[in-house]
């Protein structure tokens, strides 16, 4: 059995007292096409620091889609398996980009990789990651789940249910989900809450189905809110801000 940390009657800190921030490999790019834009990464570990300064215990998830999809490469012809691994392997950077970031503001942080590469990061052990959150440090979990045909939002579900957390923040590049690509339809409206029902039905996409039932079955709320917005992050932590939360009542 899980024990979650609540928010206690007179207490001020986060509403959430321990979370696992998804955000895509793209969300590091800033401007450009590709790779890393340093300024960007830079915000949103500042970002995370904020969070941190509240009192709530973070950890986080990257994707590596700003340098390898292996979607995209097994349909380049790639076998889908060595393509998997080459993005798992693209999370890795990212993650030690983050920690560089992090470390470089005050932010004490360890990266546990799921592809065992000890020269570079620790690899992941459960009972150590909380160790380190309940220390203060930020755990930035690395190379997804470590299987192939997994993706990174299912990775986020796993560690997050494995953590634990209170909540998983999806950082997005809107504010929430919508019922269609707010940037090319003009209409569309957003959703507050949603049960995770609903998002497998309408197929809305905001995770794979396979992160959403993670979640459903673990009863951790996904809340999907912009990663470019000024201090959402820390907003949404403390319950307020705007976002769309997605959990078993709607």
């Amino acid at each position: 059995m899980v024990i979650r940390l609540t928010k206690g009657d007179g207490d001020s800190g986060p509403r959430y007292r321990r979370v696992l921030l998804k955000i895509s490999g793209e969300a590091l790019m800033g401007q450009g096409e590709y790779g890393l834009e340093s300024e960007t990464v830079t915000r949103i570990a500042a970002e995370v620091k904020a969070v941190r300064e509240t009192g709530a215990q973070v950890c986080l998830v990257i994707g590596g889609g700003n340098i390898f999809r292996g979607v995209s490469g097994a349909a380049g012809g790639m076998e889908r398996s060595s393509a998997d691994y080459m993005g798992m392997l693209a999370t890795v950077i990212n993650a030690l980009a983050m920690q560089s970031a992090l470390e470089r503001i005050g932010v004490q942080t360890r990266v546990q990789s799921a592809i065992p590469m000890a020269t570079v990061c620790e690899p992941y052990i459960r009972r150590r990651a909380i160790r380190h959150m309940e220390k203060g440090r930020v755990v930035i979990f690395a190379a997804g789940t470590g299987n192939p045909f997994f993706t990174t939002d299912t990775a986020a579900a796993l560690r997050a249910s494995e953590m634990g957390c209170d909540a998983l923040l999806k950082g997005t590049q809107v504010d929430g989900v919508y019922t269609a690509d707010p940037k090319k339809v003009k209409d569309a409206a957003r959703y507050e809450r949603l049960r995770y029902q609903e998002v497998l039905a309408k197929d809305l996409r905001v995770m794979d189905a396979s992160a959403i039932s993670l979640a459903r079955d673990n009863r951790i709320p996904i809340l999907v809110f912009s990663i470019h917005a000024p201090g959402a992050f820390a907003e949404v932590v403390a319950g307020r801000g705007h976002y769309t939360i997605i959990t078993e009542e709607g």
